[in-house]
């Protein structure tokens, strides 16, 4: 593979496409694109003409970035279908891209941000909305990890625990977001698992699958967060929390505990509980005391500070919370719900609407708005 050669066409073939119609922001990630598509094909085929190949690929990907909408649609068809428990579909190239975005030169939110646009195949306007931040920032942000990739050695993919963060990422953007590709990242991980044996793969794989499983239950018909005391477990999938179960049990059975495994633990403790009441959370504050050890987390720290509050009581819980820094994503919100639980409603209120005004979805800021005017409606 030329690397020399990519870098010095790259200018002549968005040119190019510039002269043909496209504006040039679209010509850049086209040819971007097929820059990608270069690195996978060419060093089995490499082509007589590499400018002719180049502006043909790329051509080809801007006329098919114009007609997204309906492709997207299928797709999104597609990912809304169950992931089936067992053996992993045939092997296509989507898992070798991964390797080739989650470039170890890239950070792990350029990383997937790049894979849900050259991969996921989705718009720098969506992936945008997705993250909450201006489209033009997003489009600075997937070019300079555009660059990055195309001006590195080609023959140094991202190593598996990078591949393992950036399809957690997309796996929590998918489940958490408007995006839709929680599936296909179980997917993915299936075809990892498979093809890699290794405990933190099969603890990603489980924690996926224990995480899924409630997917039903998390949201009300009128699309508002149900928290997960309060979800009817009716509704869970209990095929994949018992495959979820069995697969992380082989994990821990090797003795190499890792982040995934720890936190596919706590998934499954949750998952084992028949009501919420029951929930064994001297077991789960343990095994947030091993993600710590494991992580260095504050954000780990953040939510042990919870499981504390139910293990030991509210106040417990806050003392646990008041070792960490307020700024932390969701601070806030477990301030208040310790509040509530402690019985100090007016503090609670207060900080839910705090923690309203940080939230980075519009489900999650409506949750916690909503639980401010509950308490406020309790105080008369």
């Amino acid at each position: 593979m030329d690397e020399v050669l990519l870098r010095s066409l790259t200018p002549h073939v968005i040119g190019i496409l510039v002269r043909r119609g496209a504006d040039f922001a679209a010509a850049e990630d086209a040819v971007q694109d097929a820059l990608v598509e270069a690195v996978r094909v060419w060093p089995d085929d490499p082509p007589r003409d590499p400018k002719g190949w180049l502006v043909t690929v790329a051509w080809r990907k801007f006329l098919d970035a114009t007609r997204a909408d309906a492709a997207r649609r299928r797709r999104e068809d597609l990912v809304e279908e169950e992931p089936a428990p067992g053996a992993a579909p045939a092997v296509d190239d989507t898992l070798q891209l991964y390797f080739l975005c989650a470039h170890p030169s890239l950070t792990p939110s350029s990383a997937v941000a790049l894979t849900l646009r050259a991969v996921g195949g989705l718009t720098t306007r969506q992936i945008a909305q997705a993250y909450l931040v201006p489209e033009a920032t997003m489009a600075q942000r997937i070019s300079r990890a555009k660059r990055t990739v195309s001006g590195v050695r080609f023959d140094r993919p991202g190593d598996v625990a990078t591949v393992l963060r950036v399809l957690y990422l997309v796996f929590n953007e998918g489940y958490s977001g408007d995006v839709d590709l929680a599936a296909e990242a179980i997917r993915l991980t299936r075809q990892l698992a498979a093809a890699i044996d290794h405990p933190e793969v099969a603890g990603l794989l489980a924690l996926m699958l224990l995480h899924h499983a409630r997917r039903a239950a998390r949201t009300a018909p009128d699309g508002s967060l149900v928290p997960l005391a309060e979800q009817d477990r009716g509704r869970w999938d209990t095929e994949s929390i018992a495959e979820g179960v069995e697969i992380l049990q082989a994990a821990l059975a090797r003795d190499r505990l890792g982040e995934f495994q720890a936190q596919a633990a706590i998934a499954a403790l949750h998952a084992d509980a028949p009501t919420a009441e029951e929930t064994d959370w001297v077991q789960i504050v343990e095994w947030y005391d091993e993600l710590a050890r494991l992580t260095d987390s504050p954000v780990v720290r953040l939510n042990r500070a919870v499981a504390v509050g139910e293990a030991d009581g509210p106040r417990a819980g806050l003392t646990a919370l008041a070792a960490l820094d307020d700024s932390l994503p969701r601070y806030a919100a477990v301030a208040a719900y310790l509040h509530e639980r402690d019985g100090d409603l007016a503090a609670a209120a207060r900080l839910y609407v705090e923690a309203a005004q940080e939230a980075t979805n519009l489900a999650e800021r409506d949750h916690l708005t909503r639980q401010a005017s509950r308490l406020n409606a309790r105080r008369g």
